[in-house]
């Protein structure tokens, strides 16, 4: 990430920009998804200094520290008083983690990338709508789901079933679709099939994703112990925790 993003985004975070800067760059953020990763990561950047460094004393030695870092790596003459803008310290900041001296992962928060696993589909049912499951299971085993989720929601409008209707809602959470997703796994959870556990625990992955971490721990706790993925739930609990 360059500098001339930083600035844009630390603008963009503080309110700074003007109301037509905020709306064309809102737009660049909708369609453009390495952006839009890149300013999440700054925002869990500032979330961290924020968390760590949120008494006056502590951050301005933190300032002193990063000012240093600065001077050391990004200049080989002798540098120029300036004030440094948040995103310098986050750039400050990546230098640290390349040599080691980064800590802001301490007591992080888990991350979604880290349980996102799931089970490869292979559908027992099959009707006059064979092909379109093919399709869908070749679609949504590959990792194409936005291809994928058109192809299920065409079948569930035939044909509904809990197994189904389970991997059309992973495929609507690896494509963000919260609202969509949860919407499915709810009814499956309050539902009778094999794939209400599952179904439990992808909601909680959903709130993981979205960083509702207090939700999450909450559903968590309502998957039964004999569950067959129970060791990634007390793993995750106790990363919440």
């Amino acid at each position: 990430m360059n500098e001339e993003k930083y600035t844009q985004f630390d603008h963009y975070l503080q309110n700074e920009m003007t109301v037509e800067e905020r709306i064309r760059f809102e737009g660049e953020v909708a369609t453009n998804e390495v952006l839009a990763s890149e300013l999440e990561s700054f925002k869990e950047m500032n979330v961290q200094l924020k968390h760590k460094f949120g008494i006056a004393e502590e951050r301005e030695a933190f300032k002193e520290n990063v000012k240093c870092i600065a001077e050391s790596h990004f200049n080989s003459k002798k540098p120029k008083v300036i004030s440094i803008k948040p995103w310098l310290y986050a750039a400050a900041a990546s230098v640290v983690v390349v040599f080691g001296l980064f800590f802001f992962n301490q007591n992080a928060n888990p991350n979604f990338d880290d349980f996102n696993r799931h089970e490869q589909a292979s559908f027992t049912e099959r009707s006059e709508s064979s092909a379109k499951l093919k399709q869908a299971e070749q679609a949504f085993n590959t990792k194409d789901y936005k291809k994928a989720i058109p192809v299920f929601e065409t079948i569930l409008k035939e044909k509904s079933s809990a197994e189904i209707q389970y991997f059309y809602g992973v495929a609507l959470l690896q494509e963000n679709e919260f609202i969509k997703a949860e919407a499915v796994f709810t009814a499956l959870q309050s539902g009778t099939s094999v794939y209400k556990n599952k179904a439990t625990w992808q909601l909680a992955l959903s709130k993981l994703k979205q960083k509702d971490y207090q939700t999450c721990k909450e559903i968590l706790v309502t998957i039964p112990r004999d569950y067959e993925n129970q060791k990634q739930v007390q793993h995750l609990l106790k990363e919440l925790n």
